[in-house]
């Protein structure tokens, strides 16, 4: 097989930037610092990285961190950077993938900034991960919801809360119409609120309000936590008539995903917690784009991308480059397309840039207290989310949709 393994970086040097990337390429593949005796002419046209490209694109006073290599007097220079590996190095594994593409590369010596941009995978990755089993259209059919953004909310306070106060919100926010609502990713199996006595508070409540209405709100619970819990904790939620679990990206990791993903039998809501410290700096860590191609080839069915006008740092264009990216299919055969999660300060005044700029309603848009700050209560909440959705789809301003919507109305006055 001759098929290979492509990454795309951004790096910042002092060094040659065509050497700083045989570095690389050297670290990441058969190299070290000095030259081996096994280190054959063979040994490098089979296992070698290869440097792909190099596309210098200018140099900076300063060095955007720390560099353990002095500037040579012609500042630092920043560069697009391809390195690529053959398939048989790790073959179709995706631990060792990662390990490959975004190991020790990060803290080598002649680096001032590195940045893992985008990866390419030979076909035969496809068949690493089971991918997300649910996805957007399984996700609609478990909550009911044909079209249009599922509308959903978070579980707050964070902590705190007792199992029956879970369970008496949850039902306060299905009478409400609410389609989703997730735990916090701080709340797993707290002594004060232990998992199983929340799933069974919480079920008990809306399988009760799914026998009257004929809808049951999705619930993802936080299962967070080592491997053999969280397949017993699914399973129980499982057992108990639920529609989603949910796992914290970042605290499991890939193989705790992949063995969820491999038991599961409902949708894995993906929780992105700790994100920032992989992507917040400018030349560090990894895009979004990257990053997610690991967790969708692994199984999460929703995946977290922030949201317009959010509380956090990350600005707009990269929240909407962030959501469209997971909609890029991974594979002709096997797309890995989950639903994109949009969450973090909103309300019903970002909906219509939000469709504008996604060109889709194939999402969960969660807000905390954009639904139960309301000020007309959480019901209120939630239809002037749907309000503001449907206007947007409609091709309608939210602010001629409010005049004869007024719930839309007043979440405009509150909010804007």
């Amino acid at each position: 097989m001759n098929a290979r393994i492509e990454a795309d970086y951004l790096i910042e040097t002092p060094d040659d930037p065509a050497r700083a990337a045989e570095v690389m390429a050297g670290e990441q593949s058969s190299g070290t610092f000095v030259k081996l005796p096994g280190e054959t002419d063979a040994l490098l046209q089979r296992a070698a990285a290869r440097v792909e490209r190099l596309e210098v694109l200018g140099t900076v006073a300063a060095p955007s961190l720390p560099c353990a290599m002095p500037d040579r007097g012609t500042g630092y220079t920043r560069a697009a950077v391809t390195l690529s590996w053959p398939f048989e190095n790790i073959g179709p594994d995706l631990p060792n993938l990662m390990a490959t593409v975004a190991g020790n590369l990060f803290e080598l010596r002649p680096f001032s900034g590195l940045r893992l941009e985008d990866i390419r995978l030979p076909g035969a990755f496809a068949a690493a991960g089971p991918g997300p089993r649910f996805g957007i259209a399984g996700t609609r059919r478990l909550a009911g919801v044909a079209e249009g953004p599922l509308i959903g909310t978070i579980i707050k306070p964070s902590v705190g809360l007792s199992p029956e106060d879970t369970a008496a919100l949850a039902g306060t926010l299905a009478g409400a119409g609410i389609d989703f609502v997730k735990d916090d990713e701080l709340q797993a199996d707290g002594p004060a609120c232990r998992f199983e006595d929340r799933v069974r508070a919480v079920m008990r409540v809306l399988n009760d309000h799914a026998e009257w209405t004929g809808k049951k709100a999705m619930y993802a619970f936080n299962l967070t936590g080592e491997v053999d819990d969280m397949r017993r904790r699914h399973d129980l939620v499982r057992d108990l008539g639920g529609t989603c679990v949910m796992a914290s990206l970042n605290s499991v990791g890939l193989t705790g995903l992949l063995a969820l993903a491999r038991h599961s039998e409902l949708p894995i809501h993906a929780h992105r917690n700790g994100w920032g410290a992989l992507s917040r700096a400018p030349m560090l860590g990894w895009s979004y784009p990257a990053w997610s191609k690991l967790w969708r080839l692994a199984g999460a069915d929703h995946m977290h991308v922030n949201g317009l006008g959010n509380k956090f740092s990350e600005p707009d264009a990269s929240v909407i480059a962030s959501a469209r990216a997971l909609m890029d299919p991974l594979f002709p055969d096997k797309p890995c397309i989950p639903m994109p999660v949009f969450s973090s300060g909103q309300s019903a005044v970002q909906p219509p840039e939000t469709y504008r700029r996604l060109g889709s309603a194939d999402c969960i848009y969660a807000a905390g207290g954009g639904i139960m700050g309301h000020p007309d209560g959480p019901a209120a909440g939630v239809q002037s989310l749907r309000d503001a959705w449907d206007a947007a789809m409609a091709g309608i301003a939210a602010s001629d949709y409010a005049r004869t919507h007024p719930a839309l109305a007043r979440a405009l006055e509150t909010y804007a």
